[in-house]
């Protein structure tokens, strides 16, 4: 099953080209944090990790600039500081 799941997420990088990707709110893309914590962890940690970034990597967010930081609130009420965000979204 791990491998089913490794196997996956390449196949997803060679079909599905950057430019046509959604835009990750996370400095490491969900596609390669699962691919990561799968093939470190297995497959159990990939699962979990798979789960909470669709859970949390949504459109449905919010940015607060606190002065010296950015943090990023998901609907879920989840909190990420800005060295875990891409920068793609702190320009926003």
């Amino acid at each position: 099953m791990k491998s089913i799941l490794l196997l996956s997420i390449k196949s997803y990088w060679i079909l599905v080209p950057k430019s046509r990707r959604r835009k990750c709110l996370f400095k490491t893309s969900c596609s390669h944090y699962v691919y990561q914590q799968t093939k470190e962890k297995g497959l159990q940690a990939g699962l979990q990790s798979l789960h909470f970034r669709i859970k949390n990597c949504n459109p449905n967010y919010q940015i607060i600039d606190l002065g010296d930081e950015k943090i990023l609130v998901t609907k879920t009420n989840k909190v990420f500081r800005e060295k875990e965000l891409s920068e793609f979204i702190l320009k926003k």
